[in-house]
This record gives structure tokens, sequence and C-alpha cells, in this order.
């Protein structure tokens, strides 16, 4: 399952197959080290939930900085906004990509996004008065209820249902991909593009809103079942960062998701 989150995907820690995936593409020298060393680490050098939680609680302390940050300087220094957006993607590529966790970097990547979260619910604030007290209150609502069912037992990641997410958001990829460019060439006329269009008097963005927070908050159970596979593998304490990384690009997802959501409904 951590193959569906690209946070997760590209380390061996959270991965079914664990050390043994982890072993992959070693010198001959570094397998005989790997053998000499002891066949566990001891517990304080493990990854565990509560290490994870305390590593998350750090990342999105940064991310609530960054974005009062923003939501200050953006009236000011709208550039701000841009430079947080373009430098929270290129660090969330970066942290994607590299074999092991750099808590620098995801704590860099928290502070660049909180900017561009920051600036742009001040742009939905000025128009929505109220409207960031209802997302995160939403926000925290999804991530709350997700979080208890899957404490609970009571939903699990299935192979069905992840290949049905992942259908689904290459769909979405591509349906915001098209949006976007009829936004921007002029093609049509309404803010919102194809999300403004009414069918039976509804707009689309609020149907295709509903079915895309029912995607991230799966995504976030996936998140979850990732956390529990390094926990059960034992992975180094230092991929608890991978993990906060994970749930926070999955947040921030679902945050803006429902900021559009409610702007959509209250136009």
């Amino acid at each position: 399952m951590a193959l569906d989150n690209p946070a997760f995907s590209r380390n061996p820690a959270f991965s079914q197959q664990g050390a043994v995936a982890a072993a992959q593409d070693v010198s001959a020298q570094q397998l005989q080290e790997m053998y000499d060393r002891p066949t566990t680490l001891p517990d304080n050098e493990v990854m565990t939930v509560e290490n994870t939680i305390s590593k998350t609680v750090a990342s999105f302390g940064v991310l609530l900085v960054g974005a009062a940050a923003g939501f200050a300087l953006t009236p000011t220094m709208p550039w701000v906004f841009w430079v947080g957006a373009i430098v929270g993607f290129v660090l969330a590529m970066v942290n994607i990509f590299k074999r092991e966790p750099s808590p620098a970097l995801i704590l860099a990547y928290a502070a660049a996004q909180g900017l561009f979260v920051g600036g742009i619910s001040l742009i939905y604030e000025t128009q929505y008065s109220g409207i960031i007290a209802q997302a995160v209150l939403g926000t925290l609502a999804v991530f709350g209820v997700t979080l208890a069912l899957f404490a609970s037992g009571k939903v699990r990641a299935s192979k069905k249902a992840t290949k049905v997410f992942l259908i689904a958001m290459v769909g979405y990829l591509v349906f915001s991909l098209i949006n976007m460019i009829l936004i921007w060439t002029g093609v049509s006329t309404d803010p919102w593009g194809l999300r403004g269009v009414e069918i039976m008097g509804i707009p689309l963005g609020l149907v295709i809103g509903v079915l895309v927070i029912l995607m991230a908050a799966y995504s976030l159970v996936l998140d979850f079942d990732a956390i529990q596979q390094g926990v059960r593998n034992r992975a180094p304490k230092k991929y608890g960062w991978s993990g906060a990384f994970g749930i926070m690009v999955t947040v921030i997802w679902l945050y803006l998701e429902i900021l559009r959501f409610i702007a959509i409904a209250r136009d």
C-alpha cells in the first residue's frame, strides 16, 4: 500500500518486504557489513507511532508558522505566495526522490508550503469571509474521523479499493489539467472553469469536490497503513520523518480541496 503515496513509495522501510527490499543493489562488502550488524535495532532506535507523531506535530508547527507569515506578507508582497508555491513543489520532489529522509528538507518544505497555504487562504478569505475557519474545521473533522476509523480497525486499505483510487486520481489530474488550460486560455469564462458548469442546478465542482475529499480521506488511510508497516518492519527512527512528510502532503491537499469546495458552495 505504501506504493500509492509517492512520499512512501520510494522507501523500502515502508514496503511489505521491509529489510529485504532495502538490501537490493548493494556491493558484496556492504552486504557483508549488513550481515555483521546486529539482526535488530535497539528499541530506542526504531521507528514507532509515538516518535512519528512527534515529528508530524513538529512539521505542522512549522507549516502553521509559515502559513501565518504567508497570510501577513501576501497583501504587500504577493510574490511571497508564488515563491512558497514553487519552492514547496521543488522541495516536495526532492523529498520524494531522496532515498533517506532529511529532517531539514522536510521542515523547509513545511515552511514553504506554509507560505503558499497562507497566501491562498488570504485570497479566499478576502472574497468569502470566514472560509478559513470553515475549511480548517472541515479538514480536522475528516482527518479525525479517518484516523478514528483506522485505529478502530473499521477502515483498512485493500488492493481493489487502491486500484480504484489510483484510477480516480489519474482521472482527476487529467480533469484538473484540462480545466486549468481552459481557464488560462479564456475558453471558459467561468472563474471555476468546468467546475462551474451546473448539472441539474448543482455545480460540477461540488460533485467532484465530494469525490475528491473522499479520495483524500482514503489517501490518509494509505498513509496510516504505510506508517504502521514501517513500525512493523522496525525501520530506523529517522523514517518517522518520512511518515510526517506523507501525512503533511495529504492534509495540505485535503485542506485546499475543502477550501475550494466551500468557495464553490458559497458562490
